[in-house]
């Protein structure tokens, strides 16, 4: 299991399934950054969101995939 969905499990509780669309805030909590900072990176495009009605959330793969790409970045530089 990867430290993302190790780390949504424990967000979502003992007895509660992973969940598959975690607020902006639970993300922000699983990658270790403010809420603030969760928010700036959707509004640039670099973390992955969707808007359900009213609702922002984050696919439980897009933080794993923003870390993935951050750290392809920076082999490449």
């Amino acid at each position: 299991m990867s430290t993302v969905a190790a780390e949504s499990t424990t967000l979502a509780g003992a007895g509660d399934p992973a969940p598959i669309l975690p607020t902006v805030e639970e993300a922000a909590r699983c990658l270790r950054i403010g809420r603030t900072t969760c928010f700036a990176l959707i509004r640039t495009g670099e973390l992955e969101s969707l808007t359900i009605g009213r609702l922002r959330r984050v696919p439980a793969d897009a933080p794993a995939a923003y870390l993935a790409r951050r750290r392809a970045e920076k082999r490449t530089a």
